[in-house]
This record gives C-alpha cells, sequence and structure tokens, in this order.
C-alpha cells in the first residue's frame, strides 16, 4: 500500500533552487548607471555615517576597560582590502578628518587613518594574507595596534614639547596607550566582520553589475 504524498511536493523542491539563486541585486541591472552609481554612493556614505555615529555608542558586549571599538578603523580596512594604495590612504584620510570633527584634529586622526589604509592596500596586494572573516580579523587587529602607536605618538610629540616637566607626562601617555591599543584592537578584531560582511558583499556585486 503505497503512502499518498502531498500534491506539489515535488514541484516546490525543483523551485527552491531557483528561488535561492535569485537575488534582489540583479534586478539593478535594468537600471540607468547613474542611478545605480547613486544608490551605491549612498550606501558607502550611509556606512560611513552609521561607523561615526556608532563611536561613542557603548552597547553591551562593545567594551573593555571603557574602550569601543574603532568602526572608522574597520571601515577603512574592509574599503582598502581590495583597492589601491591611493584609495585606501585617501579613505583614511577622508574618515580621520571626519573622526577629527566629531572629537579633536590636535593631534589628528586622518595622519593613523590613512597609513592603515595605506598598509591594509599592500597587505592585500601582496597577497600575504587570504580573504577571509579570520584575516580580516587579523589585519583589523594589527592596523588598531598601528593607529594607537601613531596617535599616541602624536601626543608625546605634543605632550614633550615643553621640556623637563613633560617626561612625566609622555611616559604617563604610553602606559595609557599600551592599554588603550590592545582593548581596542580585540573589540576592533571581534567586530570587524559585521562591517566588513555586509559591505564587502555590496561591492562585490555592484562590480559584478557594472562588468556585466
Amino acid at each position: 500500500m503505497k503512502i499518498p504524498g502531498f500534491p506539489g511536493s515535488k514541484n516546490k523542491i525543483a523551485i527552491r533552487p531557483d528561488r535561492k539563486s535569485k537575488s534582489l541585486i540583479p534586478q539593478l541591472t535594468s537600471w540607468h548607471p547613474w542611478l545605480r552609481q547613486l544608490l551605491d554612493w549612498t550606501v558607502t556614505s550611509g556606512s560611513v555615517l552609521l561607523c561615526l555615529l556608532m563611536l561613542p555608542t557603548r552597547l553591551p558586549g562593545m567594551e573593555l576597560l571603557g574602550i569601543g571599538p574603532n568602526w572608522l578603523l574597520i571601515w577603512v580596512v574592509a574599503w582598502s582590502v581590495k583597492r589601491s594604495v591611493f584609495e585606501g590612504a585617501l579613505a583614511g584620510i577622508v574618515l580621520g578628518l571626519l573622526q577629527d570633527a566629531m572629537t579633536s584634529p590636535n593631534p589628528t586622526h586622518a595622519i593613523s587613518l590613512g597609513i592603515v589604509g595605506m598598509l591594509t592596500s599592500l597587505i592585500q596586494k601582496q597577497r600575504f594574507i587570504q580573504e577571509d572573516f579570520i584575516s580580516i580579523a587579523l589585519i583589523v587587529f594589527g592596523m588598531a595596534v598601528v593607529a594607537d602607536t601613531i596617535f599616541a605618538v602624536q601626543l608625546s610629540i605634543l605632550g614633550g614639547s615643553c621640556g623637563e616637566q613633560c617626561v612625566r607626562k609622555v611616559e604617563d601617555i604610553w602606559t595609557y596607550y599600551q592599554r588603550v591599543a590592545l582593548a581596542s584592537a580585540i573589540l576592533s578584531s571581534l567586530w570587524a566582520p559585521v562591517v566588513y560582511y555586509p559591505l564587502n558583499r555590496w561591492w562585490q556585486q555592484m562590480k559584478l553589475i557594472n562588468n556585466s
């Protein structure tokens, strides 16, 4: 005795692969190139604005020793990992100036983020590290240490310009930024996939659409 199957079950199984292969993004191929470019700029600039707004935010799991993830540094790494050295450095400088506008321009964040963008482009261009979540997390960890070290050097130069009275201040700066660099590097590397995955997927899809 055969057990009757559910009607239409075979058809549903056959349709599923087609549905899975379809995506909303390929529908953008019918859009005008200028509209697609405008949408791409909107998504990119919107992600930058979101990272700027997230900088002072301290949600559960986003704080270690009073330090939060460096969202702008994560964005610079995500942008620079598949782009030229010039594009990476330019993006870092622009985002650094935006961070200066929110915090303080002295010392500036443009130098540290510009160097981060340049180094990230060089690392990926030489193919020293394969591109996956673990590799991106490692890059973000190293670049966070580099950025905080450069920032501490700037503070030391400014603090040590007043003579012997500032020697103690310089020592305090380096003691403090050793903890800051480690906490920021750990948190930024853990949260890096949250920024990297959606942005990288979006930029890949847009590149495929523009090249098709």
